[in-house]
């Protein structure tokens, strides 16, 4: 199944993408938009021209396993995307994704602007290699 990831963000969205296999996430883009509804819009157009058949958003929670504010933005996308698409919206836990991606971005030497162009991306590529490996964990594979 071909999987879509949002990492949204205040002013940079991140998005990846699956092979059908879902064996292997890859960066996309990073849409850089502030209204939400443009932002629906824009994740949609997206996903239907790469045929995705699930859309999973990175659900920011705190390091106790609650949720907070930024949460709660996530899951307003959520909700609009639902009502614009039939593409299934599931939500995964991104806790220290940005950091995880900052820190594989040092790794590979890419600094400054660079790195700010790209980060959200990686993130979302984290949170969707992430969903992937636990349904194969899930299945026994």
């Amino acid at each position: 199944m071909i999987i879509l990831s949002v990492d949204y963000g205040d002013k940079r969205t991140g998005i990846a993408i699956c092979d059908k296999l879902e064996m292997l996430a890859s960066p996309v883009c990073v849409i850089t938009e502030w209204n939400i509804d443009n932002l629906a819009s824009k994740i949609l157009e997206i996903a239907k021209g790469k045929n995705a058949e699930e859309i999973v958003i990175g659900l920011p929670k705190n390091m106790d396993g609650s949720e907070g504010f930024r949460a709660d933005a996530c899951k307003e996308l959520g909700e609009k995307l639902e009502k614009l698409t039939e593409i299934p919206i599931k939500f995964w836990d991104e806790r220290l994704t940005t950091v995880s991606a900052h820190k594989i971005l040092s790794e590979n030497n890419i600094r400054g602007k660079k790195r700010k162009a790209v980060v959200d991306a990686v993130a979302a590529d984290i949170i969707l290699q992430d969903y992937i490996d636990s349904k194969k964990f899930k299945k026994g594979f």
